[in-house]
């Protein structure tokens, strides 16, 4: 695939995290040669050693392989950038610390990398961005005097599935020149079997839209389980009325800690690209948000919590996952550590959290239990202390 006068089919900026380095990975199993050029020294060394720095399962052996071939090679140069004919950057837009969207953070992180675009590269742009900056980018290289086509083509991978995932998912294409068009298309369709040709601001909504739409069922079912907690009622027993054998409900989800990198920040997202005038998702955030504080209130009801010790379990954002980021369970954390005597925290996966503890010690330790991470190693556990579990971990429909 590689193109007349370009040493390397693909360069992924930002390709050794969790987005990037997957992808990565998925175009040099096609064969393809790849870069990922990323800014982590430590973690360009782990990936060049055929190593995984995160969990994804079924990668490391794809990494491997890779490496070994030498159809991939992770690198901190920026130089690497002209080395491709398609450049994939894998950097969003993030949302500051008053909650709105900073569309130029994208223009700033390339900066470091600007001068090695060439003409005739394709730009293809995957992590969620603020509606309207593909066209921003495009105006950027065109004022730079670059000719290059450029393409919003989102990821929507599940952490944990992307080697599954990046080769089932339909992928979105949006681009507003047909050649942007025609070459994101064979390059993503290197791997995925089903292309959506789209507009790229209907792409860029289409993604949003996407994840705002998860944090908002989340939500709900969150306020449904307030609701019946609230009354003493037990949620999962009327979850378990409402779905069974009723097709138009049986995709109602289990309550829980809605977090993670992506939903909260891009539902923030939605609302300021809509003249911050969006009631729903605003709601949904204050839903979310406040399960671990409703957590703890109910629990304040039933416990002498100043003179307890309680423990949390599961730290990541997510069951299954060692990823922290934006996790709820932190949140959950530093509202105990006010209303509680102390505070243990454990989790299998995590590694990066130098107050964690062995589970036994925990358990050992813990007057009071809080499943705050649905983890599979928690599912047989036996436990003889109290349990809040809002996930029903345990399968007993547990209140609070």
């Amino acid at each position: 695939m590689t193109e007349t006068g370009f040493e390397r089919d693909v360069v992924v900026v930002g390709g050794c995290g969790r987005v990037g380095l997957p992808l990565a990975i998925a175009f040099a199993g096609a064969g393809l040669k790849v870069a990922a050029y990323d800014l982590n020294e430590a973690t360009v060394k782990i990936v060049n050693d055929g190593t995984m720095p995160f969990a994804e399962p079924g990668a490391e052996e794809v990494l491997r392989d890779a490496v070994d071939s030498g159809r991939l090679v992770a690198t901190t140069d920026p130089a690497a950038v002209g080395s491709a004919a398609n450049v994939v950057v894998v950097i969003g837009t993030p949302v500051d610390e008053h909650l709105n969207p900073d569309p130029n953070s994208l223009p700033r992180a390339l900066a470091g990398c600007f001068q090695y675009f060439r003409d005739g590269q394709l730009v293809a742009l995957r992590s969620t961005v603020y509606p309207g900056v593909t066209h921003m980018v495009e105006r950027l290289f065109a004022d730079a005097g670059v000719n290059v086509d450029v393409a919003f083509c989102p990821e929507r991978i599940l952490e944990g599935h992307a080697m599954e995932e990046l080769y089932s998912l339909p992928q979105i294409i949006g681009a507003s020149s047909e050649s942007a068009r025609v070459r994101a298309a064979e390059l993503f369709g290197t791997l995925a079997d089903k292309l959506v040709h789209t507009g790229p601001e209907e792409a860029e909504l289409a993604k949003l839209f996407t994840n705002v739409w998860r944090y908002v069922k989340f939500a709900t079912v969150n306020q449904f389980y307030m609701i019946a907690n609230d009354r003493g009622l037990d949620f999962e027993e009327i979850r378990n009325a409402i779905t069974q054998d009723y097709d138009r409900a049986k995709d109602m989800p289990g309550p829980g800690f809605a977090a993670g990198p992506c939903l909260f920040k891009d539902t923030m997202q939605l609302g300021a690209f809509n003249n911050n005038n969006f009631a729903l998702g605003h709601a949904a955030m204050l839903v979310n948000e406040g399960l671990p504080l409703h957590v703890v209130s109910r629990l304040e009801r039933s416990y002498d919590l100043p003179k307890m010790t309680v423990g949390i379990l599961g730290m990541s954002f997510k069951g299954g996952s060692d990823d922290t980021r934006e996790s709820l369970s932190y949140k959950l954390k530093r509202i105990l550590r006010f209303k509680a005597h102390e505070v243990l925290t454990t989790d299998p996966y995590v590694t990066t959290d130098a107050e964690l503890l062995p589970l036994e010690e925990v358990l050992d330790r813990a007057d009071l239990l809080i499943l705050a991470t649905p983890h599979p190693e928690y599912r047989n556990l036996e436990v003889t202390q109290p349990v809040a579990d809002v996930w029903n971990v345990f399968g007993q429909g547990v209140r609070i």
